[in-house]
């Protein structure tokens, strides 16, 4: 029995939920979202509470019944809260400004490196210059475009500078020793 799939899902008030027989649709105040629904996957709204039932017991199905719910919470969070993921920039001169819809990095290569910002996506850039803060509806969206940005320039495992999210610990090597 999948711990995570029997879960109910409670729907707060001003969202919207339409069940079509391979996706749902949440509407809410942030946005709208579609999340599939795999085949052998019932999703069922019950008095504000989302049930997500499997119809069979083959492994597969187990694993999608999780999944789905999981995806389906997420939506309904996305809709209603949002997501949001903070990268810190370290190193001397690395910095970041925002022009328009574009991401400025400056992560000491010979050019700077322009970002577009996707659709669905809010980035600011605190006033030091060095926090990064990518929110958006959409907890998929929101971390794929903050993995692209961490990738310009990843932590360095000797000195720490780069792009890392604020709560990650990067642990330092050695290097030499000098007699």
């Amino acid at each position: 029995m999948s711990r995570i799939g029997v879960k109910p899902i409670p729907v707060p008030a001003g969202v919207q939920i339409t069940i079509k027989p391979n996706e749902v649709e949440v509407k809410g105040p942030k946005g709208v979202l579609k999340t599939p629904v795999p085949p052998k996957i019932e999703v069922s709204l019950e008095e504000n509470t989302i049930y997500v039932k499997r119809q069979s017991e083959d492994k597969q199905t187990k694993s999608f019944h999780g999944l789905t719910r999981a995806l389906l919470n997420n939506s309904v969070i996305g809709v209603t809260q949002g997501f949001k993921k903070q990268l810190k920039i370290i190193g001397t001169g690395y910095k970041a400004a925002l022009k328009g819809r574009e991401l400025e990095l400056n992560l000491g290569y010979s050019h700077p490196i322009l970002f577009k910002i996707p659709e669905g996506i809010d980035i600011s850039v605190d006033a030091k210059q060095n926090i990064i803060t990518v929110e958006g509806y959409d907890k998929q969206k929101v971390g794929e475009v903050a993995a692209v940005i961490r990738r310009y320039r990843e932590p360095d495992s000797y000195k720490g500078k780069g792009v890392r999210y604020v709560d990650e610990q990067i642990i330092l090597k050695q290097g030499k020793t000098g007699k």
